[in-house]
């Protein structure tokens, strides 16, 4: 088994993903990230990445993220994060990282797997020092601001939603708000939140100044005399990206995408109120004293679950330089129900290997000693039950199912003849005797062959129930995966991947347990059938020689 066990992991492991530079060999793993821009370059712009125990690997993390690190494609700097949501014990993390300079294609790396670090997620480095920002995390009282500036809530009667856009959100009746404080806006203003609107009317934003809201699906913003409004309609129960600047001009945007601009008007100084008339959920809400760019929006649009900016890589360790292989990836995503149908798996096949083990050994060793004792059974004349009085010969035979069958009939004999020994009366038997000794020796043979076809049962459950646990555990394994990719939104190849990979695992091992499985139990089954054939022939050429010496 050791040598199967070594000579599978080389079939799977195949090559590793190389590892080239290592930010600190304090930390024993790491995943790379590719984020792949929808627009053009970007400065500091916040990016979310989402992890699940599809596309990351929590137990190889602290349980409390401590040892959590974010650095730059140059493995050199690190870079600002913090967790809006970390539960090991689901294996679902919601972490946003800074990024100061977001290109097409950018790479940062995930490292953890270092007991000893100490924590370094902070929510007050990860934005700019001009904008305010609402996750709805907070499960009771107002919202609280996660940046540096610390405005939080004025007050606030909206729902709270435990499974939002991220994590936890803001609910809405038609009846709900939030109120926000003031934000300077000398540098200009932007607005961005994401929505999932129930109905398709309502204000979503609204000040003295400003208004954003909704008309029939369509978006429309209004400030002063300057009015803009989306041309395509958002679609209900779905999420959606909003995003409002006031700078040179008027931008609204939709999704990412503009949706008309118009001449710049003053805004006020006062605070501002969510979801005045809005019926649905809201999410991280970001209100900042700069006009953002066009770009800035589109990488915020591009968060969303159906965004392709996050690419997840596959997990690298430090050890040697070598990353992490293939078979290591599928044993890391798999599942609990994956790990039991497997532990399941194991243990049949394990029954099923003694199983045809030992049962190999007994077919030959029956098949060696039936040969042995027909040689002997040939050389009687007249006396047909000379084997079974010479002494030491059940030792000789112990294993032969023919001799067995053989002392039946030889004790039967005995006991019909026992009187004429000492009288030297001709031995001779009535047509009902030999009906009797031909119905001893069947039913000796039955037994024989229910002591060869002992265990057997155990390889067809194998066989046909090996697939089916490792199905089991494949359609376990799939609906989690799936599951945890619905509740983070990440929807990218990479993240499905290797929860699938890992899923289909538990097919594999099924199909390992049954196939050895099906070959063994043919390979005895035609044994077995040759030997049961050989003791009915045996049973014939007994009765008969026993008909022909001692029939009346």
């Amino acid at each position: 088994m050791r040598i199967l066990a070594s000579l599978l992991t080389f079939a799977l492991c195949t090559f590793s993903l190389s590892s080239h530079a290592w930010w600190n060999d304090d930390w024993g793993n790491r995943k790379k990230i590719t984020l792949n821009s929808p627009a053009g370059e970007v400065a500091d712009a916040p990016v979310l990445i989402r992890l699940h125990t599809g596309n990351f690997d929590f137990f190889s993390a602290n349980d409390n993220g401590s040892d959590f690190r974010v650095v730059a494609g140059d493995d050199k700097t690190e870079l600002k994060f913090h967790f809006e949501k970390w539960d090991v014990v689901n294996e679902l993390a919601f972490v946003w990282v800074k990024v100061p300079k977001l290109a097409s294609q950018t790479e940062i790396f995930l490292y953890f797997g270092n007991e000893n670090a100490a924590p370094a997620a902070n929510p007050k480095s990860t934005y700019d020092a001009a904008s305010v920002i609402y996750h709805f995390a907070e499960q009771s009282g107002v919202p609280q601001d996660s940046g540096s500036n610390g405005l939080n809530a004025v007050q606030s009667s909206a729902q709270h939603i435990a499974a939002s856009f991220s994590n936890g959100g803001a609910g809405f009746n038609g009846s709900q708000s939030v109120t926000l404080p003031a934000v300077s806006a000398g540098g200009g203003f932007s607005f961005s939140a994401w929505v999932k609107p129930s109905a398709l009317d309502g204000t979503l934003v609204q000040s003295d100044s400003l208004r954003i809201w909704l008309e029939g699906g369509l978006v429309k913003a209004k400030s002063g005399a300057s009015n803009l409004a989306s041309g395509a309609a958002l679609s209900a129960n779905e999420w959606h990206h909003i995003g409002f600047v006031m700078a040179d001009r008027m931008y609204l945007y939709v999704d990412g995408k503009p949706a008309g601009d118009a001449p710049p008007a003053a805004l006020s100084a006062d605070g501002m109120i969510l979801g005045t008339g809005f019926k649905g959920e809201m999410d991280e809400v970001q209100v900042s004293g700069v006009g953002r760019g066009a770009e800035w929006m589109a990488v915020q649009a591009a968060l969303g679950p159906d965004g392709k900016l996050v690419a997840m890589g596959e997990d690298e360790a430090s050890e040697g330089g070598e990353g992490a292989s293939h078979l290591g990836i599928i044993l890391k995503s798999l599942t609990v129900d994956g790990w039991v149908a497997i532990c399941l798996l194991t243990i049949m096949l394990m029954i099923a290997i003694w199983v045809m083990y030992s049962k190999a050994v007994y077919i030959n060793r029956v098949d060696s000693s039936n040969r042995r004792f027909m040689n002997k059974f040939r050389e009687l004349s007249t006396d047909l039950a000379m084997i079974d009085k010479v002494s030491g010969l059940e030792k000789e035979f112990a294993h032969s199912s023919l001799y067995r069958i053989y002392h039946i009939g030889a004790r039967e004999l005995a006991h019909r003849f026992a009187d004429t020994e000492a009288t030297h009366i001709d031995k001779s038997l009535s047509p009902q005797s030999l009906d009797a000794i031909r119905a001893s020796l069947d039913a000796g043979l039955m037994e024989e062959v229910q002591r060869m076809n002992k265990f057997m049962v155990l390889l067809t459950i194998a066989i046909s129930g090996g697939p089916f646990i490792g199905l089991l555990g494949t359609v376990m394994g799939v609906m989690i995966t799936f599951a945890a990719i619905a509740a983070a939104g990440d929807v990218n190849v990479n993240a499905i991947a290797p929860g699938i990979a890992a899923a289909l695992a538990a097919t594999v091992a099924g199909m390992g347990v049954a196939i050895p499985s099906l070959f063994g139990y043919n390979y005895l089954a035609s044994r077995i059938k040759a030997i049961v054939s050989r003791m009915h022939i045996f049973v014939d050429e007994f009765v008969t020689k026993v008909a022909e010496n001692y029939s009346r």
